[in-house]
């Protein structure tokens, strides 16, 4: 038996199959959301067989009512992916395409504390993106050129995308190296996302999850800020769908002794 859980978020879809008894990663996918993400979603989990899906992310509503997917949130969902991945977790940090989500869970994996910045980009995968262009970056040049800086005190005043790209714009045309900036930029965004977990007070092992997790320079300097090395699993993206085929999981195991019931009582 087979539990598959889906994250379809603002950049990309992860899908995960679990072995309904064992637990067993069976198969993982993370592919681009696109201009419609649930055509996607629903076009990649008709390629597959399993006995039950969990979605979660921005389009689980969705899924449920195109596929029939039944829905967990996202924070539920990085508690439980974030506790099969490393199971002694206990503080989770995610950088999206368009929030950040910090998670503290107690002792047993459940969650205790969160704060997420959904109605605002800052600090988010997408902030980063326009930041990127503006300096005129592809997104890995962009998480290096902090590397090569050479002016560290350089500050970023505004979290605001619209602002501080004009502040970038302005910066440049100052004359400041393009690297001194991207170190500003990613030093406002590690700032925020450490004054997020402190808010919520940090325990035990620290997780680095989401896209935000690939940029080492970012993970560096949060982890500086907070005191604590973070640990980023080898596919952070994934963490919200396999937290979502662990419920599918859980779900399947409920069902399954009813049917079972139905069918002796016939």
């Amino acid at each position: 038996m087979v539990a598959a859980g889906i994250d379809i978020g603002s950049r990309t879809i992860g899908f995960v199959l679990l072995d309904s008894a064992s637990g067993e990663l069976l198969h993982h996918d993370l592919i681009d959301s696109g201009y419609d993400p649930i055509a996607r979603a629903r076009d990649h989990v008709a390629q597959f067989d399993y006995d039950q899906i969990v979605a979660t992310g921005y389009g689980r509503h969705a899924a449920n009512n195109n596929f029939g997917a039944e829905v967990i949130t996202e924070i539920k969902a990085y508690a439980r992916g974030a506790r099969y991945v490393l199971p002694d977790v206990r503080t989770i940090l995610d950088i999206g395409g368009q929030d950040t989500k910090s998670i503290t869970l107690d002792e047993n994996g459940a969650v205790n504390e969160f704060q997420m910045n959904e109605k605002c980009a800052a600090g988010t995968g997408k902030f980063m993106e326009v930041m990127a262009v503006t300096l005129g970056y592809s997104m890995d040049e962009f998480a290096a050129a902090p590397l090569q800086a050479v002016d560290k005190t350089l500050k970023i005043s505004s979290m605001c995308a619209v602002f501080a790209e004009s502040e970038v714009v302005s910066l440049l045309n100052s004359g400041c190296p393009r690297a001194d900036v991207a170190n500003a930029v990613i030093d406002s965004v590690a700032q925020r996302a450490a004054g997020m977990l402190r808010r919520n007070g940090i325990y035990g092992s620290v997780m680095f999850a989401g896209g935000g997790a690939h940029n080492r320079c970012l993970r560096d300097k949060v982890s500086a800020l907070i005191g604590f090395d973070m640990q980023v699993p080898s596919q952070p993206q994934l963490i919200g769908a396999i937290g979502a085929a662990c419920e599918a999981r859980r779900v399947f195991k409920q069902r399954k002794p009813s049917a079972e019931k139905c069918v002796v009582n016939l």
